[in-house]
């Protein structure tokens, strides 16, 4: 069975976006050593899932950087992520633009349990926050991979709307002064 991996960044003080989703707290520059990590996160997928809040700027970001930024070192994460299946969860909408992307309306414990039975190398989800809550509310992502970021805000979005347990599997320092943390979610930790 494949499994769902979450890779997120996210504040020392647990949030994932500003109040308003903002992102400018994230540590820009990523050394070789990060990217390193990243990619073989990355390499280790053949499927994104996310939620459609976040879809437009993730696709829109990544096919732009493939369409004009080929000098990018970035370029080989972008290529990657727009060549990539993305299925993108929705309530309201049956078609949202960008490459490679498919809208599922469905269940989300049954699609992604679906998902996850199906033959091929893991799934990663990337956000949003509302989306990733409820993955990790039904206890659907095997690891998460928190990039924590040297930095507090005070206030944002959250991914652990409750109480839930997990075990650190490793962590692993960059000169950037993030930390990547792997956890699994311990299991029967699903809220009720």
């Amino acid at each position: 069975m494949r499994k769902l991996k979450l890779q997120m960044n996210m504040t020392l003080d647990g949030f994932v976006g500003g109040p308003e989703g903002q992102l400018d707290w994230m540590t820009g520059e990523m050394e070789e050593k990060q990217l390193n990590a990243l990619f073989e996160l990355t390499d280790s997928m053949d499927t994104i899932i996310m939620g459609r809040k976040m879809t437009a700027g993730f696709t829109q970001y990544w096919e732009e950087m493939v369409n004009n930024q080929p000098d990018n070192p970035e370029f080989p994460y972008a290529k990657m992520f727009v060549d990539t299946p993305k299925i993108v969860f929705s309530k309201t909408q049956k078609h949202i633009d960008g490459k490679n992307v498919t809208v599922e309306n469905g269940d989300l414990l049954n699609s992604v349990n679906k998902l996850k039975h199906q033959e091929g190398k893991d799934i990663i989800v990337y956000g949003g926050a509302n989306f990733v809550s409820q993955l990790i509310k039904n206890g659907l992502i095997d690891e998460l991979y928190l990039f924590i970021n040297p930095v507090v805000i005070g206030n944002g979005l959250s991914i652990f709307k409750e109480r839930f347990n997990f075990e650190l599997i490793s962590s692993e320092a960059f000169e950037s002064g993030v930390m990547m943390n792997k956890y699994k979610q311990l299991p029967g930790q699903t809220a009720g």
